[in-house]
This record gives structure tokens, C-alpha cells and sequence, in this order.
């Protein structure tokens, strides 16, 4: 995967090719000072500002026909703060580049998202998580932020310093402004012991609580079509280490993850009839294995199959009815799906827009494949989390709007008035801010 992708004659377009843009122009500051010279040039010229990272979300949220910022230049370790076990990192840099570095000086975050191709702006600012009992989103691990503002200025904030702008711009959208570095959280390198395992759909749901409870990190995958789950639980040990063998490694998480994966969609697409057939064989193909490795090893795999996702947030304790209900729905429907649901959980946080925020939730993902139709999939699967009062991902595929929000969202009408107060000309705005915060 290439950072974002661009098409000729200036097209921006986004790792899921569902979203394309046209920018005025194109800015690549090397600097917080020049970043900030190229909001008020925006300013000056009438048009809006985006900054973009590596176009890993399948919603419109970083499209603009204003300037388009690439953050590329504005990237590396500012600071590591052993004291304060903190690292300060400029907002461009790739978790993949970041987890690296963190693990050469002998750290690690607590937490993160199944993937690390993401700019660490772009994942905290649409509330990229991963799953966990106790350790929440990415985003959750902000101890400071640094943002230009609509005016040009820069503004930092914390717990104590400007803590209302703190709240929000964790998990800012965009919206607030142009986050130029973040400083997270960190702790001594430790290690995971991974235990995957299929488990048959019945027997996950009706084990959901316990199986919850007794990991720090417990998801699980299920293939539709199938009464079939992949299984996967993270927990701290104290090793030693044994990495996945690299052959192994190979067949397991590239040839059938992504090579294999890839060819079966790739029929199913051409053939929906045979999706069923396939999703068995898929079921079937990862056999049980544990291994131990550092925790980026271990939470992030390669996802090269290309795909559109829809994922919302329900409480926790709906989780079992919702994928009940799903399940009934995809039995009863005639779709045919051939990539599986991923199902992950959060312990609630304090971000004002947070998709966990004041509660502990669950997530529900559904996937299609790059280039097949996912309308009739995805809402009727919206549908169904939406009676369960779901929050959307921010950075996936969703028809929500600001009304739904506000219902959705206790602090919906603080998020909107911080960002009356720092943007109060919409510098940052688009179409689909326009939809999701009201105009």
C-alpha cells in the first residue's frame, strides 16, 4: 500500500477507491510554520483546508476541493520523555514507522488497531481502535495535542492546558483544526502470547462475557453464510518469545490471509453463487496456533485484500442480539458475502466523540469486496445497529447525519459549540463534516 493514492490531473483518491477528490491545490509543508502560513493563505484565497493522510478511510472525511495538505514531511519522533514515559511524535509520522521506533527504544503503546499503515493523525482523528477489555482507542492514549487553528495559530492542549479543547480534539474529525503533533502515552516494551482458535458461532455468543472478561484482548471474526468464528485472544506474557515461524508466517497471513483471500473474491465477485462454498473453505483454512512477539506484532496484520467497511459501535450488552439479528438478516436475505465480521470491544472513555465515549462498548465491522455492490449489505446491517443506538466509525461507510448524532451523543452540542469558537468561518469543513456535525 502507497500512501495515498493519486490519480492524473490531481485526482486524490482513497485506499478503498470509493472517494475521489479534486483539490485546488496541494500543500506540503515542512514545517508547523509553514503549515500554518498555508491555513491563512487559505483563508486569503476563500478556500478550505484538509489535511489528508494516507486515505485509509472510506468516508469523504478528508475530501475537499479547497487545499489539500499532505503530511508527509511532517513526520518523525519530536521527543521521548522516559520520566513522563511519553513520546512525542510529529502528526504525518505512520503508526508503522512509530511502533518500530518505539520498540528499537524498548517501548510500546498499550493499544492499537488491527493495521499501522495510518498516519497518527488520521487514526486518532476518526477513533481507530483495536480491542480490549481495559486499554481503549489509539486516541485514548493522547496525553497532549499541538493544532493549528482556523486563524493560523497554534494551540496546545492537554489534561491542563486549554482541557475543553483537549476533550474533543482527541477525536476531532478534522474539525477543529490542523493537529500538527501528539504526544502519546507509552510504556515499557512488553510481550503478548496469541491464541487464535475457530469456535463455532453459537458457542462464542453464548461465551461472549466470559470470553471478554478473562482477556485483556479478545476478538473474534465470523464468516457469514457459516455457523464458523476465528477466534483471537491477546494477553500479556511473560514469555519468552516465539514468533510465528516465517514460513508459516508466510502461508498463514499471506497466502491465505491476502493471496488466497484475494483470488476467492475475486471468483465470488465473479460468481456470487459460489460465496457460500467459498466461505466454507475460508472457515475452514485457518487452523488453530499461538504465538508470542512484541505487541505491534501481534495486533497489526498486512491487509492487502482491498475492501469497503461499515463498523459501528453498540453498548456491550448488545452486542449478542445484534449479532443474532445480523446473522438472521444476511440468512434471510439472498446477499452473499464473502468477507467475514470482525467483532471487537472498548471499555468507555472520556472523548467527547469518541465512538466508546461514557460507554462501554462493542464493534461490529462488515467488509465487502473492493468493487462489489455494498449498498443492500451495509444498510440493512445499518439498520439493525442503528435500533441498537450504534455509533458509526467515523472513517467508515455510514448514512448517519448530525440530527441521528445529537441523539446518539450526550456531548454531541459541546463538540459543536468548540468548533463554532475555533473555526467559526468552517475553515476545515466539507461535505461530509457538513452531514455529520450540521451545517
Amino acid at each position: 500500500m502507497s500512501s495515498t493514492a493519486s490519480g492524473k490531473n490531481g485526482t486524490w483518491r482513497n485506499w478503498g477507491g470509493n472517494v475521489s477528490a479534486r483539490p485546488a491545490r496541494e500543500v506540503t509543508p515542512a514545517s508547523v510554520d509553514e503549515l500554518a502560513a498555508a491555513v491563512r493563505q487559505a483563508a486569503e484565497d476563500g478556500l478550505r483546508v484538509k489535511p489528508v493522510g494516507t486515505g485509509h478511510s472510506f468516508t469523504s472525511i478528508a475530501a475537499t476541493d479547497g487545499v489539500l495538505i499532505r503530511p508527509q514531511l511532517l513526520t518523525g519522533i519530536r521527543k521521548i520523555d522516559r520520566d513522563a514515559m511519553t513520546v512525542t511524535v510529529e502528526a504525518g509520522t505512520p503508526l508503522k514507522r512509530l511502533n518500530v521506533a518505539l520498540a528499537r527504544e524498548g517501548l510500546s503503546l498499550t493499544n492499537m488497531g488491527d493495521i499501522m499503515e495510518q498516519t497518527v493523525s488520521g487514526a486518532t482523528s476518526t477513533g481507530t481502535h483495536g480491542t480490549g477489555r481495559d486499554s481503549a482507542s489509539i486516541a485514548a492514549q493522547i496525553r497532549a495535542l499541538e493544532l493549528v487553528t482556523a486563524d493560523g495559530s497554534v494551540l496546545t492542549c492537554s489534561e491542563k492546558e486549554n482541557p475543553d479543547v483537549f476533550a474533543a480534539a482527541r477525536i476531532g474529525l478534522g474539525a477543529l483544526g490542523v493537529v500538527t503533533a501528539i504526544t502519546f502515552a507509552v510504556e515499557p516494551l512488553f510481550l503478548l502470547t496469541a491464541r487464535e482458535e475457530p469456535m463455532p458461532f453459537e458457542q462464542v455468543l453464548a461465551d461472549f462475557d466470559e470470553l471478554w472478561a478473562e482477556n485483556e484482548h479478545f476478538e473474534f471474526y465470523w464468516f457469514p453464510h457459516t455457523g464458523s468464528t476465528n477466534t483471537k485472544r491477546n494477553n500479556r506474557s511473560a514469555g519468552p518469545a516465539q514468533p510465528v515461524g516465517q514460513l508459516k508466517g508466510w502461508f498463514e497471513d499471506e497466502f491465505l490471509s491476502n493471496g488466497v483471500f484475494q483470488v476467492a473474491n475475486w471468483v465470488g465477485r465473479a460468481a456470487p453463487a459460489t460465496i457460500p462454498s467459498i466461505a466454507r473453505i475460508s472457515s475452514r483454512a485457518l487452523s488453530a496456533r499461538t504465538y508470542t512477539d512484541i505487541p505491534y506484532k501481534v495486533f497489526t496484520s498486512p491487509r492487502r485484500v482491498r475492501f469497503v467497511e461499515m463498523e459501528f459501535a453498540v453498548p456491550r450488552e448488545a452486542v449478542v442480539e445484534t449479532l443474532r439479528e445480523l446473522k438472521t438478516m444476511v440468512d434471510r436475505s439472498g446477499l452473499r458475502v464473502s468477507f467475514p465480521v470482525e467483532v471487537r470491544t472498548a471499555p468507555a472513555d472520556d472523548i467527547t466523540l469518541s465512538t466508546a465515549s461514557g460507554r462501554d462498548s462493542a464493534y461490529i465491522a462488515v467488509h465487502m469486496f473492493r468493487g462489489t455492490p455494498y449498498q443492500r449489505y451495509f444498510t440493512a446491517a445499518e439498520r439493525i445497529f442503528t435500533a441498537h443506538e450504534g455509533r458509526p466509525h467515523w472513517g467508515k461507510v455510514h448514512t448517519r447525519d448530525a440530527e441521528y448524532f445529537s441523539q446518539v451523543y450526550p456531548r454531541f452540542g459541546e463538540f459543536t459549540a468548540l468548533r463554532d469558537r475555533l473555526d467559526p468561518e468552517r475553515r476545515f469543513q466539507n461535505d461530509y463534516l457538513r452531514r455529520v456535525l450540521g451545517a
